[in-house]
């Protein structure tokens, strides 16, 4: 059984493609369920930083007694 209270984050993902000067080039967007803010990014790697950062660390993860 855990000790610490579960902490979860919500993303709508939306992927699409421009044409920039004849190239097709992948979009990428998240969208926090929470709040509705946007975030966009322009390659697949961009967008995984983004939510390694927005992992909880032993910091942000309280147990449930520190409730």
């Amino acid at each position: 059984m855990s000790n610490f209270e579960p902490i979860y984050q919500s993303y709508l993902l939306r992927l699409w493609v421009v044409d920039e000067s004849g190239k097709p080039v992948q979009r990428i967007s998240l969208q926090c369920v929470s709040n509705g803010r946007w975030q966009t990014f322009a390659n697949l790697q961009a967008m995984c930083a983004f939510l390694e950062e927005q992992l909880p660390n032993e910091q942000t993860h309280r147990r449930k007694e520190e409730k």
